[in-house]
C-alpha cells in the first residue's frame, strides 16, 4: 500500500471518531489557493470540515491572478499562494492581516515526460531539446514557472529551450499540457505526479529539479481582514499547522515548513 493510501485509511478512521464531537455552530469561508495547491487543500478541506462541522469554498488560479482579484475586492477570507510575494503584498496593501501571516508548504518542481528518459538523462534530454514544445507556467504569474526558467538560465539550458516554450497561465495549465501530450516534456509541480488521482500517476517518468538551483518555493497564506473574524478562518489556520494536515501536505509531495 502506497505512503498516501495509507495516510487516508489512517485519515479516515480519525474522521469517524472526530464526527462526534463537532461544535454546536458552523460557519462558512471563502478561500483563494494557487492552483498548484488544489487537490493538497481539498483532501485537508475536507478533513477539516468533518472535524469542526465549518464550511470551506476554494476558489483556484494563478497567484498573479487571485492577487490582483484580492485587489480588487475579491470576497476571499484567506489567501494560499504559490509563493511569499503576493500574499505579504496584501499586508502591505492594507488588506492582509500581519500577524495571521504563515508558511504552509514549501513546493519541488520536476521535470516530466512520457516519451524522454528524464528520470536518468535531464539535462541530456534538455540540451539536445529534439522536442517540440516544452510545458512552463507562465514565470510572471506563476513562481513554479518562474523558479523553472531560474533553474534553466543557472544551468545553461534556457538559450536552447526558449523558442519551444509553451507557457501555461498557471501550473494547472503547464500540467494539462502534458497530461493532453500536446506537450510531450514539461517542468509541473511534483504534487501533480504523486496524486494518485492525477492522469499521469505512474505514467511516464520524472525527474525532481534539486532545489539547490533555485530559489525556495516557500507558499505563503495569510488571513484577509475580511475574514479575520471568521471563526471558520481562526480554525482552518491552526488545523493546517496540526499533525494531520502537515500529513497530507508530505503526502502530496510537498515539503512542510
Amino acid at each position: 500500500m502506497s505512503l498516501i493510501k495509507r495516510f487516508f485509511a489512517k485519515a479516515l478512521f480519525g474522521l469517524s471518531v472526530a464526527a462526534f464531537s463537532l461544535p454546536a455552530f458552523s460557519e462558512s469561508a471563502t478561500i483563494a489557493v494557487a492552483a498548484n495547491f488544489t487537490k493538497t487543500i481539498e483532501v485537508i478541506g475536507e478533513a477539516f470540515e468533518q472535524e469542526t462541522g465549518h464550511e470551506l469554498k476554494f476558489s483556484f488560479g494563478p497567484t498573479g491572478k487571485l492577487y490582483a482579484q484580492i485587489s480588487n475586492g475579491a470576497p476571499f477570507d484567506m489567501f494560499f499562494g504559490a509563493d511569499e510575494a503576493r500574499p505579504q503584498k496584501t499586508i502591505e496593501d492594507g488588506i492582509g492581516v500581519a500577524d495571521r501571516y504563515f508558511v504552509y508548504a514549501q513546493g519541488q518542481i520536476a521535470l516530466y515526460s512520457d516519451r524522454y528518459p528524464v528520470k536518468t538523462q535531464a539535462r541530456s534530454v534538455l540540451e539536445n531539446a529534439d522536442f517540440k514544445h516544452l510545458a512552463v507556467a507562465n514565470p510572471r504569474n506563476a513562481p513554479y514557472g518562474d523558479r523553472a526558467v531560474e533553474f534553466l538560465k543557472g544551468a545553461g539550458l534556457y538559450d536552447g529551450v526558449e523558442k519551444k516554450i509553451v507557457s501555461g497561465e498557471s501550473i494547472a495549465h503547464a500540467f494539462q499540457y502534458v497530461a493532453t501530450g500536446n506537450a510531450p516534456i514539461g517542468f509541473v509541480a511534483l504534487s501533480q505526479i504523486v496524486d494518485p488521482e492525477s492522469p499521469i500517476f505512474e505514467k511516464g517518468e520524472y525527474w525532481v529539479v534539486p532545489q539547490d538551483t533555485y530559489q525556495p518555493i516557500n507558499q505563503g497564506a495569510v488571513v484577509l481582514k475580511r475574514g479575520q473574524d471568521n471563526a471558520a478562518i481562526t480554525a482552518f489556520v491552526d488545523f493546517m499547522q496540526s499533525e494531520q494536515a502537515i500529513g497530507i501536505i508530505e503526502s502530496f509531495g510537498y515539503k512542510a515548513p
